[in-house]
């Protein structure tokens, strides 16, 4: 290959490889797609080979490609964590807390100044987003996030779980079949949060394999829209049932299905293990459980 490694295009063909297409590669590197394709492009033709085809279901690595990405990954990996943890350092005392907006609005923002209060020597940076943040990639402490649990290679705490209510109007319900059952809610269309895992994750926690059906229809991005969504008959939403007391009070929504919720569908503390020994991320979930136990 030369003396002079072309670092760019190799990561341009990572981070493809990673995400699984040129428009996340781009968005993660802050460039074009077309500058992704490029970059792997020059790559091919520097090596002599194809490393990566286009289908129907995505980008697929060739037998060339998947024999090169693995050591590519380990590399461009133990760079990232190095760098990561020299920003840790130089930041020691900043604690960056990566949650969703409507989690952020609603529950931490609102009680953050009691633990700043307790631990004025801690800058709190709050990320509301509700992108899947990479904590082995980001330099984030911890992830508030709403799932199952699972994790693999992270440390994750149960915080609490809310009830997740199905609803949706009464006269759209009143227009189709009967519902007795979780799984009869695919019968319907569904109404999405942004990143269109909530119903999948709802299914699977109550031992329902979801299909297409389960990530089908419009997505918001904040709980109050999927209730306007689901009030003008547009389909069944999945919302916390403290979201949707005054909707269900007044009779503009009712509950789709009527059976208890898993627990397992819950709020968790999620952080890799390394950060845990950190004084400022001990410091804060002593704090949060806390504030949950009150």
């Amino acid at each position: 290959m030369g003396a002079v490694l072309p670092l760019l295009a190799l990561r341009a063909f990572t981070e493809a490889t990673r995400l699984g297409s040129l428009k996340a590669a781009a968005e993660h590197m802050g460039v074009t797609p077309g500058a992704i394709s490029q970059q792997i492009r020059q790559l091919e033709d520097r090596l002599g080979v194809t490393l990566l085809t286009r289908s129907r279901h995505g980008l697929q690595l060739t037998e060339a490609g998947a024999s090169l990405y693995p050591g590519l990954s380990r590399g461009f990996g133990q760079i990232e964590r190095a760098l990561l943890d020299l920003e840790i350092q130089a930041n020691a005392n900043t604690l960056t807390i990566s949650t969703q907006p409507s989690f952020a609005a609603s529950w931490l923002v609102p009680r953050l100044a009691s633990f700043s209060a307790q631990h004025p020597g801690i800058e709190v940076r709050v990320e509301a987003t509700a992108r899947l943040v990479d904590l082995q990639r980001e330099r984030i402490d911890i992830a508030l996030r709403h799932g199952l649990g699972d994790y693999p290679g992270l440390v994750s705490k149960t915080l609490l779980s809310p009830a997740l209510l199905p609803v949706a109007s009464p006269a759209l319900l009143a227009s189709g079949p009967a519902l007795h059952a979780p799984e009869d809610c695919l019968q319907y269309p569904l109404l999405q949060d942004a990143e269109r895992a909530d119903w999948a994750l709802w299914l699977q926690a109550h031992g329902i394999e979801p299909d297409h059906r389960s990530r089908r229809g419009p997505s918001f991005d904040e709980d109050l829209l999927l209730l306007r969504a689901a009030a003008s008959g547009q389909g069944i939403a999945l919302v916390q049932a403290q979201l949707a007391e005054d909707d269900l009070r007044s009779g503009r929504l009712v509950v789709a299905v009527d059976r208890p919720w898993p627990s397992r569908f819950a709020y968790y503390l999620v952080a890799r293990k390394e950060a845990l020994k950190r004084p400022q991320v001990r410091a804060f979930i002593d704090w949060i459980e806390g504030q949950l136990a009150g």
